[in-house]
């Protein structure tokens, strides 16, 4: 896996922008196969007794996570979302008919905010250690070759600078 600016970050991110749960995945690999396993990484800290929170209240994503596995994910989970139906999917509803079953509901105004998501991306992306860590021989400054786990912990590093930043 490389880092830098062709792997991929998949992080959930709180209202201001703050990086949660990164996951870091190839450049290649679809969005969608790495929905899982962002919430089932997030871990908020309480300000009062018990444990952490793993349960985001709600999830705006794109179109890429709109497919029946990820939202049936949300649904076992019990988290709201709101995520926008793909044309294909809204084609193959509408041909069905009444059998096609409701529209998956969609608030405008909470998916305005789904750019928070994409701001924490671009502010771990763009920290230095993250930016700078590979070179494209295949190996960092340091002599160490591109291993996710390695990548992960440089990111995983940055999170929580990024966060004090913010």
């Amino acid at each position: 896996m490389r880092g830098g600016f062709t792997g991929r970050v998949h992080p959930s991110a709180d209202g201001r922008c703050r990086p949660l749960s990164p996951v870091v995945a190839p450049g290649q690999r679809a969005d969608c196969t790495q929905f899982e396993p962002v919430p089932e990484r997030i871990r908020v800290p309480r300000t009062g007794p018990g444990g952490p929170r793993r349960t985001p209240g709600s999830v705006a994503a794109d179109k890429a996570c709109g497919n029946g596995p990820c939202r049936a994910h949300l649904r076992r989970r019990g988290i709201r979302h709101t995520i926008p139906e793909k044309a294909g999917s809204q084609a193959a509803r509408l041909r069905e008919g009444s059998r096609g079953g409701c529209p998956p509901a969609f608030d405008e105004k909470r998916y305005r905010k789904r750019n928070t998501v994409e701001r924490a991306v671009d502010e771990l992306k763009h920290a230095r250690a993250v930016a700078t860590r590979y070179d494209e021989h295949g190996y960092d400054e340091h002599g160490y070759d591109r291993r996710g786990y390695v990548w992960l912990g440089t990111v995983t590093a940055a999170a929580p600078v990024v966060r004090l930043r913010t």
